[in-house]
């Protein structure tokens, strides 16, 4: 199993270095485990990390038979936690998600039996077709952390991650999610179909066993969550952090969105970004991370016009241009931050198309 090293409130940048590189062995361990079952799927694995890491959850909108209750499997599986799965029907009641009290004759007394809601890694499939009542008693629990059941409240496993499902084609019989449930998901991802190759490999590594039933931890849950208190200590330089706003507003002012980017997607973009440098071995974050991660986290989160929903437009294509047209912060020669980049002057650029041209010299500075 990866090295363990605890975060403090403010660290040495000896103690930083040495904390983000058992983070990043730690995330490598898990992605490389999993690799050992889900195929071709390295960048969605990075994500649940991501997500993970920064406290999130995530919504998987997939067809049928890509391997999502199996990569949420092997990902449990890997940081040694319980893994439940909640099959979502229209009949399903929260008491049912969130768990029972019941009168013991053993004992003489009530007692409580835990529902499936109850674990480090839950998986809620075709999240859609439960009720509104019970999908705000799952969605109530992802985002206090906390169940309550006839006046008594429990706190929910640490970590803990959900990952609902939706099916973009099937949408008879179903309660689709409204934006202000949405908005509680950190992540939106799509497995796809695997390529030729990837999928003949699916066929031969699946030929006599899976190779899920004899996968092992390589990370222990309680220590994943120690290693990531150290996220507030990966440095987000201001002109890093304004680029990310100005994304953030573009949406909001876009003549193609009815409903921009709400506070709640800017803060949770500025999580993810920070797990995501900490992966890769990074305690600083750079403007390539925001545009790597705005297309998970962003999408799901914006409204389209009625006249841009009938011109067929979707979000995330909305979302490309913006990121193509919102200037990306550079460093100069020395790795340094633009001048006057903690103003409210537009940060200095030397962009084509959006596109950075040089992406580095974003680390903390250090004092000697």
């Amino acid at each position: 199993m990866a090295e363990d090293t605890t975060a403090t409130d403010t660290m040495r940048p000896g103690d930083r270095a040495e904390a983000v590189r058992a983070l990043s062995e730690a995330a490598e361990a898990i992605r490389e485990n999993v690799s050992r079952v889900i195929v071709g799927a390295e960048d969605s694995i990075q994500l649940l990390l991501v997500a993970m890491l920064a406290g999130g959850h995530v919504l998987l909108e997939d067809v049928p038979g890509t391997g999502k209750t199996v990569t949420a499997r092997a990902f449990a599986r890997s940081i040694g936690a319980d893994f439940h799965r909640i099959q979502c029907t229209p009949d399903l009641m929260p008491s049912d998600i969130l768990g029972v009290h019941f009168y013991s004759q053993k004992t003489g007394e009530f007692e409580f039996r835990e529902g499936p809601l109850i674990a480090p890694i839950v998986l809620a499939d075709e999240v859609n077709r439960a009720t509104p009542r019970t999908q705000s008693a799952l969605l109530q629990a992802m985002e206090e952390r906390t169940i309550t059941v006839d006046g008594e409240t429990r706190a929910l496993p640490q970590p803990f991650l959900v990952l609902a499902t939706q099916n973009p084609i099937e949408l008879e019989g179903t309660f689709p999610l409204p934006e202000a449930q949405l908005d509680r998901f950190l992540l939106r991802l799509r497995l796809g179909y695997p390529t030729e190759d990837d999928e003949v490999r699916v066929l031969r590594r699946f030929e006599t066993a899976s190779p899920l039933d004899t996968l092992e931890p390589v990370v222990d849950a309680a220590q994943l969550v120690r290693l990531s208190e150290m996220l507030p200590e990966v440095h987000v330089e201001d002109a890093v952090a304004r680029y990310l706003v100005r994304i953030i507003r573009a949406t909001r002012e876009h003549a193609a969105f009815e409903l921009g980017a709400s506070p709640r997607a800017s803060l949770a973009l500025f999580r993810a970004v920070r797990a995501l440098a900490a992966i890769e071995n990074r305690d600083y974050v750079r403007p390539d991370d925001v545009k790597r991660l705005a297309p998970s986290v962003l999408p799901h989160r914006l409204l389209l016009s009625s006249q841009s929903q009938l011109r067929g437009r979707a979000a995330a294509e909305v979302l490309d241009e913006i990121l193509r047209e919102v200037p990306v912060p550079l460093a100069d020669s020395e790795g340094r931050a633009p001048v006057g980049a903690s103003s409210d002057a537009a940060p200095a650029t030397s962009v084509s198309g959006g596109q950075p041209t040089d992406i580095s010299g974003w680390a903390r500075p250090e004092t000697t």
